[in-house]
């Protein structure tokens, strides 16, 4: 079955070469120039991906990246012409799992949308070998499905925040520098800020409250095994 991806652009001709570029590799794409209309497509159709212009008529890419967040996990790509790191760093916290300046190269769009791709059909993070399951106290991480668990309860998580806890929970107590994090997540080729992985981190927190997550000031985190440990 083909992944299904839904392209909000409202320039014609980044939106034409975009799709031509996806629909080469095998996707499925459905194309609109506004949020709105985006938003009404969901009523009959659920995409497997989401690429988001942030400059748009009426509601912005932002608005829309949170409502899709309100209601889904499913992948968000964010390409714009803001190039400032806090606009990047928004895009990041509103939960997209990856942002793209404007002007850029279609392969490299192509390239990191199936690299997202691959990351969520592979049950193997960051060259850790395969495990049916990983558990921590009230977290348990089922590897195969990429389902999480938290206190019993399903827990909702984006593609790059389940990859963070694959890593951390299969090698807990163990110090993980931000580049570090930063290359096992996005890729050796992404050049964004490290901020990037404390936004996860951020997000994480919150979502799995009490998480045994501690921060290794002025390096990174690891995960500790015992909660109490958690600074």
């Amino acid at each position: 079955m083909k992944n299904k991806i839904f392209i909000v652009e409202d320039d014609p001709n980044i939106r034409d070469i975009v799709s031509a570029y996806l629909k080469k590799e095998g996707y499925e794409i459905s194309m609109v120039d506004n949020a709105e209309d985006a938003w009404e497509l969901t009523r009959d159709s659920r995409p497997d991906m989401w690429i988001l212009d942030i400059m748009l008529p009426g509601m912005d890419g932002y608005e829309l990246c949170k409502k899709i967040r309100q209601e889904s996990e499913v992948p968000i790509i964010i390409i714009s012409a803001k190039d400032d790191e806090v606009d990047k760093i928004l895009g990041l916290e509103l939960g997209s799992d990856d942002y793209l300046t404007k002007p850029f190269s279609p392969r490299e769009l192509v390239a990191r949308v199936k690299r997202i791709f691959k990351r969520i059909d592979s049950s193997v993070t960051g060259g850790l070998e395969e495990e049916q399951e990983l558990q921590l106290g009230d977290l348990v991480i089922n590897t195969n499905d990429r389902r999480v668990f938290w206190q019993g309860k399903e827990v909702e998580v984006t593609a790059k925040e389940f990859d963070l806890l694959t890593i951390l929970i299969s090698n807990q107590n163990r110090a993980f520098a931000r580049e570090e994090l930063l290359s096992l997540i996005w890729g050796e080729d992404y050049f964004g800020s490290d901020r990037a992985v404390d936004d996860l981190i951020k997000r994480l927190r919150k979502k799995l409250e009490d998480l045994p997550i501690e921060t290794v000031w002025g390096y990174g985190y690891r995960m500790r095994s015992k909660t109490e440990e958690v600074k």
